[in-house]
């Protein structure tokens, strides 16, 4: 009696430690009718009962809490998996997974508590962003063209704590001019978004004092790979040394255009290149200062530095103000340099008469795939000294030697020595093509991608010397403006849009071919086979205007024939009211950009026309 007593009481104080479920399994109605058959207890007990408020156990439930309370939580669980049956059908609970639930309860509470938190944090972004008209992205915050104002900096700093940080990895506030002078309200806050990898703050009219500040919260976000200071001339001129010195070994993109760069700051990128193990592209175009001091401590220190880059694989020096010294010292860096697959050096005019010492050096550039040396002022030597350094590149797909005059002359020995199977773009625009010339280009239009021959009068009367060597689903652009096009040569390419050579084309340039008469252009638009046309300029010279009436009927039956137009240049075509109405309402139900010069533009939107027409009709 004992016995059952200190059974029955060991049963009431698990019952007041949380009751179990009542069971209806033959061991549990044994244990129930055993305890029927116990003395009545005494009042302490069965006050103990009241406030216990469990259901009675059977005794073999006892006994297994009892050995599990004996054994260590480690342990518990094999006692279970051997008691499985009657565990399972007890419905008891190990005490380790009692203990266990109770903390993921808790845990997910707070888990639910934070994601509540952010969600609502979240939700006030997403209006932020709404209120200027962009979409809410988790992983992009990008207010580009905005007109943020430096309040509306301040409250998207305040907003940065709310977003979910590992997974938001960009940030763009790029053209919002408003905001210079104003940049460390946001830095201040940029410790909240530490993950993100892309800062983008072009044409933000940034001073030294942003660069500072921008330059101390560096150290906040130490997974940062691209930034992008582009169109800030106040970067520039001192500023830049503090900056480059706080940039991160996993920086791959640095993005300085157009922002004034001097001599000094040359220097400074050329000591922070040694430092990113990483960097993969370095954009330091238009420029024209940075190469003021090609000696040591200018543009030469950063030339010399690039030889310690080897992840290097893209180098933009556009109008850089570089010379035949720079050039060489540059040179001296190529070997160093296996990776690069782009190199830029456009729009450097001093450059006559370098390239002939610094084309042996391309030859260590196996992988280059871009070669770009337009409006370099190139000689007929450059030119012969680039042509026989072209066999040393396999991997080059894009060559632009435009606007250098002097390249017509070498074009076909300039053919024969590139790979002609790989090549996608090599532009000639304005290069004194002559016949011979686009005899020898004809080669290599069957591969390119873009041909582009503007400016150049021989093209006037053998447009078909290009047009037959087209091959269908390859070309995407074809440039011809300023070619002194015949009305015969319309018609060519009208053929050519006939047997499906351009039904890939994407841009059309036949600007400033005022020579095309009126039959030519009718013949253009009535062919077809330009569904894939996003971009069709047809404007004359400043100085001339004609009247479109003849072709413009033909244009409107084409145009639902182009569905993925988006921009249509017309300048200087004149029409009557009527028809630039029926133009203007065609374009603007689809919403294709049409460029009409404002002399020529409908004024009849306001009022009604001569002949009775609203605009509306």
């Amino acid at each position: 009696m004992r016995t059952l007593r200190s059974d029955r009481e060991t049963r009431r104080d698990e019952t007041r430690r949380g009751g179990f479920a009542a069971t209806t399994d033959p061991v549990s109605l044994l244990g129930s009718e055993l305890s029927s058959r116990e003395p009545l207890m005494d009042p302490a007990d069965g006050q103990r009962g009241r406030d216990g408020g469990g259901q009675k156990r059977n005794p073999l439930d006892i006994i297994m809490s009892q050995i599990r309370r004996k054994r260590p939580a480690s342990d518990r669980k094999p006692l279970g998996r051997f008691l499985s049956r009657t565990v399972d059908r007890t419905g008891i609970p190990e005490d380790g997974e009692t203990e266990g639930r109770e903390e993921r309860g808790q845990s997910s509470g707070v888990a639910e508590a934070a994601e509540s938190e952010r969600d609502v944090g979240w939700g006030r972004v997403s209006l932020f962003l709404q209120r200027l008209g962009k979409r809410a992205d988790s992983r992009s915050l990008s207010l580009a063209h905005c007109d943020l104002t430096a309040t509306d900096l301040l409250e998207l700093a305040t907003l940065l704590r709310s977003l979910p940080q590992p997974q938001l990895e960009e940030v763009d506030v790029s053209w919002n001019e408003l905001i210079g002078g104003s940049l460390k309200a946001l830095t201040s806050h940029l410790h909240h978004v530490g993950g993100i990898r892309t800062l983008r703050l072009c044409s933000c009219r940034l001073n030294a004092e942003d660069t500072a500040a921008l330059g101390e919260a560096l150290g906040c976000v130490p997974l940062l790979e691209i930034l992008d200071l582009s169109w800030n001339g106040g970067v520039g001129g001192g500023g830049l040394p503090g900056l480059l010195g706080k940039l991160q070994p996993p920086l791959r993109e640095i993005h300085l255009v157009a922002c004034q760069l001097d001599a000094a700051d040359a220097a400074a990128l050329g000591g922070t290149v040694s430092a990113l193990p990483r960097l993969s592209v370095l954009d330091v175009s238009c420029n024209p200062r940075l190469t003021q001091a090609a000696g040591e401590g200018g543009f030469g220190e950063l030339a010399a530095s690039l030889s310690h880059a080897a992840s290097l694989t893209r180098l933009r020096l556009q109008a850089c103000g570089l010379t035949t010294d720079g050039l060489d010292t540059l040179g001296g860096s190529l070997r160093c340099l296996p990776s690069v697959r782009e190199l830029d050096l456009s729009c450097n005019k001093s450059l006559a008469g370098g390239l002939d010492r610094f084309a042996p050096h391309l030859a260590h550039l196996t992988h280059l795939e871009s070669l770009d040396l337009h409006l370099c002022c190139l000689t007929h030597t450059d030119l012969e000294a680039l042509t026989r350094a072209l066999p040393a590149l396999p991997a080059l797909t894009e060559l632009d030697v435009s606007s250098n005059k002097e390249a017509g002359a070498v074009v076909p020995p300039l053919v024969s020595a590139l790979p002609l199977t790989q090549m996608r773009r090599l532009p000639l625009s304005s290069c004194g093509l002559t016949q011979e010339s686009l005899t020898a280009l004809a080669l290599a239009v069957p591969y390119l991608r873009s041909v582009d021959v503007s400016w150049c009068k021989a093209v006037g009367g053998r447009l078909a010397l290009l047009l037959d060597a087209l091959q269908p689903a390859v070309i995407l652009e074809l440039r011809l403006s300023s070619c002194e096009l015949s009305s015969d040569d319309l018609r060519h390419l009208a053929a050519a849009c006939g047997r499906g050579r351009l039904s890939s084309l994407r841009a059309l340039d036949l600007s400033y071919n005022g020579s095309a008469g009126d039959d030519g252009w009718s013949a253009l638009f009535a062919a077809g086979g330009l569904a894939s046309l996003e971009d069709l300029d047809l404007s004359l010279r400043p100085s001339t205007s004609a009247p479109c009436s003849a072709w413009l009927p033909a244009l409107l039956r084409a145009l639902p024939r182009l569905p993925a137009l988006t921009r249509l240049a017309a300048r200087r075509w004149t029409a009557g009211p009527r028809g630039r109405r029926q133009l203007h309402r065609c374009l603007s139900e689809r919403n294709v950009l049409l460029e009409w010069d404002p002399d020529f533009a409908d004024a009849a939107s306001s009022r009604k026309t001569a002949d009775g027409e609203s605009p509306e009709e």
